[in-house]
């Protein structure tokens, strides 16, 4: 929903201030699916809204469902035609877990990554973000079920959008939202030092991680540019600065790549490198083939893990979701509007 667009009408038509909480109610707690069925509004507002407040930011136009049917994959398209992706993840325990784009493309180029490929087109607004969630928040709905977590791993770097992101995360978490807790909220980011410091400074809990990828700055900058600008001393400065004043655990994600940054060596500088801290754990990641890197076979994934418990490092294997849809760790990569049945097969 456009928060600006409803603000609008409801100062135009001169409506009593107890009706835009009414609004809320309607749509985040209800979940309504469309404005006739907020019956608590005056016929002639539910018109006005009908006519200009579309109840959603964004529209699903293609999706796609994992053979396990524990992922489902959803291509929605902006107002201005732009192509985001979003996946929702249910998990054995009975979570569900919403990853949500916060920018159409990504400016970042991790060269692992195929969002980063496609180059970054515009930030997503708050609303967009928060559309995404209340999409599978009205599906899960008809089967008796809600969101219980929302990642921004999705499409895009969180922190490059900072203030929509914050401002979607504290509508996610609102009471007058859908009332999710912050400690079920994580944003993860590439390594924006300003981003961690922002949110250093928050008072909302969310949770913190790191795409990490790499236990030196030489292999870090190669993988990922924004090594360059923010180097690990850097950016492990901002992350137990963030620890020290919040007291939260820091998810550290590293993606297995065969040959690349799997080596027992690379596991014990990893380990050096993250031995500062108890509230630091490393997820490691299987690598899902979206370009020239190759996937770590899985002995020498579960060599790595060992070695990082062996020397007392937090670790453990992610769960991966989705593979058989694109749907898994860096692989959202919509192409720019395209159309129809086309859209989940034009993957490169």
């Amino acid at each position: 929903m456009d928060s600006k667009l409803l603000a609008q009408v409801l100062k135009q038509d001169n409506q009593p201030d107890y009706r835009r909480r009414q609004v809320e109610t309607d749509v985040f707690g209800h979940l309504i699916s469309d404005w006739e069925q907020a019956t608590d509004l005056p016929a002639t507002l539910r018109a006005r809204l009908i006519e200009h407040v579309p109840l959603s930011t964004i529209e699903a136009v293609d999706s796609g469902e994992s053979k396990r049917g524990d992922s489902t994959k959803i291509v929605f398209r902006l107002a201005d035609g732009e192509l985001i992706e979003s996946v929702l993840m249910c998990h054995r325990d009975a979570r569900n877990t919403v990853c949500v784009s916060s920018q159409a493309g990504c400016p970042m180029r991790c060269a692992f990554c195929a969002t980063g490929r496609g180059g970054f087109r515009r930030n997503l607004t708050a609303d967009e973000i928060v559309d995404q969630v209340l999409h599978f928040t009205r599906q899960l709905k008809t089967v008796g079920g809600r969101v219980s977590n929302v990642v921004f791993m999705g499409m895009g770097e969180p922190f490059h959008n900072y203030d929509a992101v914050l401002s979607a995360a504290r509508t996610l978490n609102s009471a007058d939202g859908l009332g999710i807790a912050a400690r079920r909220i994580s944003i993860s980011t590439c390594g924006l030092v300003p981003g961690i410091e922002r949110l250093t400074d928050e008072p909302l809990q969310l949770n913190l991680a790191i795409s990490l990828h790499a236990p030196d700055d030489e292999l870090r900058s190669r993988l990922m540019p924004v090594n360059d600008a923010y180097p690990l001393a850097e950016l492990l400065s901002a992350v137990n600065a963030y620890v020290t004043r919040t007291r939260r655990k820091v998810m550290f994600e590293y993606l297995l790549l065969d040959g690349v940054n799997d080596s027992p060596e690379q596991a014990d500088r990893l380990a050096e490198l993250l031995s500062g801290s108890p509230l630091f754990h490393v997820n490691l990641i299987r690598f899902h083939r979206t370009g020239d890197f190759r996937p770590t076979p899985k002995s020498r994934r579960d060599d790595f893990l060992l070695q990082l418990k062996s020397r007392g490092i937090s670790a453990t294997h992610r769960v991966s979701f989705g593979e058989d849809i694109k749907a898994a760790c860096g692989m959202l990569a919509t192409k720019n509007k395209p159309t129809g049945k086309d859209l989940l097969s034009s993957r490169p």
